[in-house]
This record gives structure tokens, C-alpha cells and sequence, in this order.
């Protein structure tokens, strides 16, 4: 939901002219309640101390462990011509008395293998006094360890693992990690302080900073970035696709929009062209400057003190397999949860519930949910978990007779609980909420503690009571807000809870709704990294523009490369009334995503707009609903490969150097090629992979490389890779009336194109199957087809 923005500029510029300078800059630099936390401003502090990782002191390569000398360092500054320069300098111990501390000390460092195309390097800034604990992020709560797969030799100067897939050479002084690809090809290698003899930036090397203010430490590990490298991911990021030349903040926000850089779903893991990915294996706020400062430096600044880095060897596919092996990969939603869903901000009572799904019905509106956004309580926003007695005189029954009709019901709440909430002395009572150091609530809501098995329980509880009313799933709003100086149940602080409260808080609602339910079904906002095995997530308030439609985009990519299958976006935007122009080209790109929903500032039923926007409307949906075979077994191979179902073109092209330079297009699917209309025209430029392709609507063929296309009937641009046959099911009002028994194959593929494959996955299936096709004079037919005892084929060829 929306809420004001969490700076006044009126009130800045207000001040401004009140205040002092001095006043004023201090104003303009103060944190306010949940900004995110930008740990590199720690790294240009000149009253920090910093240690540079210089040599490799000790290493048992039978182990993976060794340790690392670190070099002391702080900021010295100097007047050149009329300029003041601050750059990094070695100096002596500080502490006394002398003989107590290390001046250059010697930390741990080791190296794991998780696979053979996955390892993981681990280093400290200082003992390590807490146990170590199952990560809540990790799929198995730790990481394998298989050495096995890695063969060592010595080498001169240090240490070389590898496997099949790749190297690592372990340097001793200087000390450097460096990874090189099967061939040979340095993928990236870790920073020392004398690969910056050749330039006076002052750039960090791989290092770590003591902070003046409290003692504390955050590690700065410090990589390189080659020539035309591109970088992705970091979760659904609405700026730039390419993140090299960018910095990133991960840290989880209500972004209050989609056009800035702030993030509802950051994620600690990114991937790059030269054919690698990594996963920053911490909760801490984490900033990485991907050559922002210094072109060819990666600095991640992460706010732990420790560095747990896992790097992925391989191709993007090879790559998001990996890192969901390790993390999850997403479970997969039931059938019903693609169909179109139904909304506004808000439906109030049982009767416009009613009357909205007449309407659909009516107007022949492909849909299988209605959503009841906030104002299903006594008072709009007071989440108590029970509907409004004055407003839903029998909820059990009309949800019972939605279902019936094919209409399931999806109901919001958050975890947060105002004062006047009938539910706030409980929450306190009980201990379920965040404290601050005092055993205070920090806010005057009450933010449930998901930290506290007990929270958890009592929370489930309250959503089983409405799953045994009739509700089928529920909507995961907010959670980007959990108290970063709160104590949390588990005694760690909110540094590192604040951005693993909405993991906690996916995974207990699908949890619930897995065992009430059987799927595992959510509809959520607020992500971190392992949040994708909890499907579904929607992004978030957008703005109603061509701008906000193209960053939504931007941001789906994003997600989808890390390891998120399922993702979906409010159409036609969220925050006022979608205008007819963007909501009529909004519609078709929402049809072609993972999972599709109208919500946001009234009205949204197309009913409501014009007869020409309601056909439109009408005619995206059906496009949608027959090519639901198709969606589904996309669906299912994407959940088990850990990949995206809107998927960036070079996932599936990665050798096609054009492909990692388009952010306005994608693949929907591994055979489909969507490119949407993101301003009132009938068509637009579309870069096309190697291959032949074949215009969804209008049937015309073109080859790879750049075309100007005119959109079809339809306001947007789908094309189809040559020789793919693409399940399609007869029309049905709902996926409850649908009859998988009898399904249609068109074939797209030229006249010298001699085969064809199609892949179904059955509503009761045991997997997906390939059909595979042959031509026979100018049509094609079935070579074989592996559930002819449960679906019929009959065979169009697309001319």
C-alpha cells in the first residue's frame, strides 16, 4: 500500500531558510525511521581505521582453512595545488598498552566447494565468540561441502583447485583469490592494495573497517571488474538492468513507488556477463558499488563482521540453478493462482464482492480470484483478522459460493497492529512483538516478533481460523519496516533481522497455507534471499505511467534473476486511476507474466472504462486463459530449474551479444518473445535472438536482429521461436471449467522446418512431457505422446 513520503522537501527547503547552513546540512543527512543503511559511507569515514587483507599467513589446502596478515591503515590527507586529496596510508598501533593488541593481525580465512561449479569463501575481521547457527536462508539451513570434486595441485606462489567446470588459484603474497572459467578466462579475483600502485584514485582494496564510533567492524571485500563486464539481480532493482557503473543499497524499504532506487525485494545476489554469479550470504545492510567510484573495482560493503561469499561458475541457467540449490527454488502455485485476479483498494463488503463477480461473469472476464484488500475489517487498515459483521453478513457462505462459480478469495493483512487495534494488548501481553532496549514497543504499532516460535504459532492460528472459513490465500503486504535498533526474540538486533523479517514472514504464511491448504500460495511485497521458494510476489505501489510500466519491467527481470519463478505487478499501475491508454497496453503485458492482478486506486473493472478498453481487456484475457497449458508447464519447468517464467533474453541466449543489452523485452517462457508498448503507439523496435520467429498475432516470420513490428489486435508484440508447438485449451470463464482432456497444438514453424516440440504439464501430471512433432507433407504430426490415456491432441499448423 501506499503511504507519504518519508522526507518533507518542503519542509527542507522550508528549513532552509530558517536555519543555519551548518543546521540545514545536518537536516538534509539525518536518518529518518527505517532508511536504508548505506554501509560504504563507513568505508570513506577518515576517522575509521581500516586492514587490508596483504598475505596469506598459513593454509592447509587439505582443509580449505588458513589465515590472513591484514595491514593497518587510515586516511591521510594532503594539500596539492589548491586541492585537498585523502587516500589510505599504513600507520602503527594506536591501542595501549602496546603489548595487548595486534597491529597487524591474523584472521581466518577458508575455502569450501558446494559443487563443482560452486565455492564459498569465508573470512572474519575477529574472533568469532557466537555459535554458529542453521541459516534460515539456506534451502538445508547449511551448505554442503564436497572437496571432492575439486582436485588441488601446488603452484608456484600458492594454491590451485579444479574442477570440470573451473579453477581457483589461491596467492600468497600479495594475496589474491582469483577464479578462472574452464578454459582458462579470469572470471574475477580478489583486490590487494598494490593492483592501485597505477592510479591515485584511492580505492579499497579487500579489506576491512573498524569504526571510531563504537569499535565495530564490516568487512569490505573488494573484486574485480573487467572491461565490458555487465552485472544484474540484486533483486527487484526499478533502475538501470545493467548494474555496472551503479550503487546498489540492500536494504529492504518501502519504496513507495517504482522509480527509485530503493527496494521492497533486495536481494544479496547478483550475476555477471563474464559467466559467474554471487551470493552475499548475510542479512546486514550490504551496499556494493559496482565500479561506480573505481571502473574496475566491485566493492561489496557488507555490515557483518564477516565475509561468507558463494561464486556460481557457468552460463545464467547453470548459474540460477546453482544458487537455488542452495537457497530454494520456488514451490509451485496451484493451477488456479494463473488465472487473472481481481481487485481494487477496496472492496468493502460481501455485496460488492458479489456483484463483482456477477459482473465478470457477465461481461465474460476470464478470472479465478477476488481479492478483499483492506477494507474487509470493522475499520479500514485495523487488521483483526475478522471481516465486518455489519458488511459480511454470512462471509462463509459467499465465499463457498464464489467457489462454486470458480472464484477463489484472497484477503490482505500486514503484521503490524495500531494501538487501537483490538488486537494490540494481546500482542504486547503475550511478548509477540519487537522490543526496543528498554522492553519497550520502539513504534507505537505493535510489529510482530516472527523471530518468536510463540508469535509464529499464535499468528498461524489467526489465519487458520479464516483458511476453515473459506479463504484461499492472503496477501503478504508490507514487511519492509521491522524495527532496524529493535531486539528481536531470538537476541540479535534489528541489523540483522531487519532484512530477514520478510523471509520470516513469507515463510510463515506459506507454511500455514500448505498445511491448511495443501500449495504453497502467497501473495507478498517484501522479499530477501531464499523468499523465492515461497511463491507468489507482486511489485509493489506503482506509479500510473508509461515510466512506472517500463520500470515494472525492469524490476520483474531483475527479481526473476534471483532464482524468483513466479512474479507479478499491479495492472495498469497502483497509486490514482489508471488512465484508458496505459491501462489498454498495461493489460496485455500483465497477461504475460507469471501471474496477473487489476488492483489499485478504483475503478479497475474494465467494465468501468470504455466498450473499446473493456474488449481489449476481454480479448488479453481469453489470449491468456487458452494458452494456460502452455503457462503452466513453463511454470513447472521454470519451478524446478530455478528460473524465471519472464525471463531476461539472454537466460536463454547467452552467447547472442545483443541479448544482454535489451531491458524492454523478455521471454515468456523458454518459446514466447513478449515486447510491450510502453507508449500510445502500434509498434516499436524489437531485437530478436538468433533464430526464426513467428508473430503470435499477425502470423508474419522474422529473423534475429532489429525490426520495427506492428502490434496485432492485441496492443502488444508476442512472437514465437520456430518450431515450437504451443499448447493451447479451449476457452473457459475459469480454470475450474477447463477440460484438459482435449488440447490444441499450434505449430509455428516455416515451411522448411521439419520439426516441432511442444511441453504439458497435466493438472494431475506426474512431470512435464515433451511432444515431440514431425512434418509430414505441409502439417505436422505426433511422433508419440507419452499421455495419450489422458489427453487428445489435435494438431493446427500456424500458416
Amino acid at each position: 500500500m501506499s503511504k507519504p513520503p518519508k522526507v518533507s522537501l518542503f519542509l527542507v527547503l522550508f528549513l532552509n531558510l530558517l536555519i543555519t547552513p551548518k543546521a540545514t546540512a545536518q537536516i538534509q543527512n539525518a536518518d529518518v525511521l527505517n532508511a536504508p543503511i548505506d554501509i560504504s559511507k563507513d568505508f570513506e569515514n577518515y576517522l575509521n581505521t581500516f586492514y587490508f587483507a596483504d598475505e596469506l599467513a598459513g593454509f592447509d589446502p587439505q582443509t580449505g582453512k588458513g589465515t590472513v596478515k591484514y595491514l593497518r591503515h587510515t586516511y591521510q590527507t594532503r594539500q596539492a595545488f589548491n586541492n585537498i586529496e585523502m587516500k589510505p596510508s599504513p600507520v602503527v598501533a594506536n591501542e595501549f598498552p602496546t603489548t595487548e593488541y595486534e597491529a597487524s593481525p591474523v584472521l581466518p580465512f577458508q575455502i569450501q566447494f558446494v559443487s563443482d561449479r560452486t565455492l564459498r569463501i569465508k573470512m572474519t575481521s575477529g574472533p568469532q565468540f557466537h555459535p554458529e547457527k542453521e541459516s534460515l536462508m539456506l534451502v538445508d539451513g547449511v551448505a554442503p561441502n564436497h572437496p571432492e570434486l575439486w582436485k588441488y595441485a601446488k603452484i608456484e606462489g600458492g594454491y590451485k583447485f579444479t574442477s570440470k567446470h573451473g579453477s581457483v588459484e589461491i596467492q600468497t603474497k600479495p594475496w589474491h583469490v582469483k577464479i578462472f572459467d574452464e578454459k582458462g578466462k579470469l572470471l574475477t579475483g580478489t583486490l590487494h592494495n598494490s593492483d592501485f600502485t597505477n592510479t591515485y584514485t584511492p580505492a579499497l582494496p579487500f579489506s576491512y573497517v573498524r569504526r571510531s564510533s563504537d569499535y565495530s567492524r564490516s568487512m569490505g571485500a573488494a573484486f574485480s571488474l573487467e572491461p565490458d563486464e555487465k552485472i544484474f539481480g540484486c533483486g527487484e532493482s526499478f533502475t538501470q538492468f545493467n548494474k555496472r557503473g551503479q550503487k546498489v543499497v540492500l536494504w529492504t524499504d518501502d519504496a513507495n513507488g517504482i522509480q527509485n532506487e530503493t527496494m521492497y525485494k533486495p536481494v544479496p545476489f547478483y550475476m555477471s556477463s563474464r559467466g559467474y554469479g554471487v551470493f552475499m550470504h548475510h542479512s546486514t545492510p550490504i551496499t556494493v558499488d559496482f565500479g561506480k567510484y573505481f571502473g574496475s573495482a566491485n566493492e561489496m560493503y557488507i555490515g557483518d563482521d564477516e565475509a561468507d561469499l558463494f561464486f556460481f561458475i557457468g552460463e545464467p541457467k547453470e548459474i540460477l540453478d546453482e544458487y537455488t540449490n542452495l537457497t530454494g527454488k520456488a514451490a509451485m502455485p496451484p493451477l488456479w493462482s494463473f488465472g487473472f485476479w481481481m481487485s481494487r483498494i477496496t472492496y468493502f463488503s460481501e455485496k460488492e464482492g458479489r456483484e463483482v463477480a456477477k459482473n465478470l461473469r457477465a461481461y465474460k472476464i476470464p478470472t479465478d480470484v477476488i481479492h478483499y484488500d483492506t477494507g474487509w475489517f470493522d475499520v479500514d487498515w485495523r487488521n483483526n483478522y475478522e471481516f465486518a459483521k455489519k458488511r459480511f453478513e454470512d462471509p462463509v457462505k459467499m465465499m463457498a459460493d464464489l467457489k462454486e462459480d470458480g472464484f477463489h478469495v484472497c484477503l490482505w493483512q500486514l503484521p503490524y497492529f495500531s494501538p487501537k487495534n483490538t488486537l494490540f494488548n494481546e500482542i504486547v501481553d503475550k511478548n509477540l512483538a519487537v522490543k526496543d532496549r528498554k522492553g519497550n514497543l520502539p513504534y507505537e504499532d505493535a510489529v510482530l516478533d516472527f523471530s518468536n516460535p510463540a508469535t509464529v504459532t499464535w499468528y498461524q492460528a489467526k489465519l487458520k481460523s479464516l483458511f476453515d472459513q473459506g479463504v484461499s490465500v492472503f496477501k503478504v503486504d508490507f514487511g519492509e519496516a521491522a524495527p532496524p535498533d529493535g531486539i528481536y526474540f531470538n537476541g540479535r538486533t534489528g541489523f540483522y533481522e531487519h532484512n530477514l523479517y520478510p523471509l520470516r514472514y513469507n515463510k510463515a504464511v506459506a507454511e500455514i497455507t500448505q498445511k491448511e491448504k495443501g500449495y504453497t500460495l502467497i501473495w507478498a511485497r517484501s522479499t530477501w534471499a531464499g523468499s523465492q521458494r515461497y511463491p507468489l510476489h507482486w511489485g509493489g505501489d506503482a506509479e500510473t505511467s508509461n515510466g512506472a510500466m517500463s520500470a515494472e519491467l525492469r524490476g520483474g527481470l531483475s527479481l526473476g534473476l534471483c532464482g524468483f519463478s513466479f512474479w507479478s505487478h499491479d495492472v495498469g499501475g497502483f497509486v490514482t486511476k489508471s488512465p484508458e491508454n496505459l491501462y489498454r497496453r498495461w493489460a496485455p503485458f500483465g497477461m504475460f507474466t507469471s501471474h496477473v492482478r487489476s488492483h489499485g486506486e478504483p475503478p479497475r473493472e474494465p467494465w468501468l472504462y470504455s466498450k473499446d478498453l473493456l474488449e481489449t481487456f476481454r480479448n488479453a484475457d481469453n489470449m491468456r486463459y487458452e494458452l494456460m497449458p502452455y503457462i503452466y508447464a513453463q511454470a513447472k519447468e521454470s519451478s524446478q530449474k530455478g528460473l524465471p517464467m519472464m525471463r531476461a533474453l539472454f537466460i536463454e541466449y547467452p552467447n547472442d551479444p545483443g541479448s544482454w543489452l535489451v531491458d524492454n523485452e523478455y521471454l515468456f517462457g523458454s518459446s514466447m518473445l513478449v515486447a510491450p508498448l510502453f507508449e500510445e503507439v502500434t509498434g516499436r523496435d524489437v531485437y530478436l535472438p538468433e533464430g526464426t520467429w513467428i508473430d503470435y498475432q499477425t502470423k508474419k516470420v522474422y529473423q534475429g536482429g532489429w525490426h520495427k513490428i506492428e502490434a496485432g489486435e492485441v496492443p502488444i508484440i508476442v512472437l514465437v521461436r520456430n518450431g515450437s508447438a504451443i499448447p493451447h485449451i479451449k476457452l473457459a470463464q475459469s480454470t475450474k471449467d477447463m477440460d484438459w482432456s482435449k488440447l490444441t497444438l499450434k505449430v509455428y514453424a516455416t515451411d522448411n522446418t521439419n520439426a516441432a516440440t511442444a511441453k504439458v504439464f497435466l493438472p494431475e501430471g506426474d512431470g512435464v512431457k515433451t511432444i515431440s512433432l514431425s512434418k509430414k507433407g505441409t502439417d505436422f504430426n505426433i511422433n508419440e505422446n507419452p499421455i495419450s490415456n489422458k489427453t487428445t491432441f489435435k494438431i493446427e499448423r500456424i500458416k
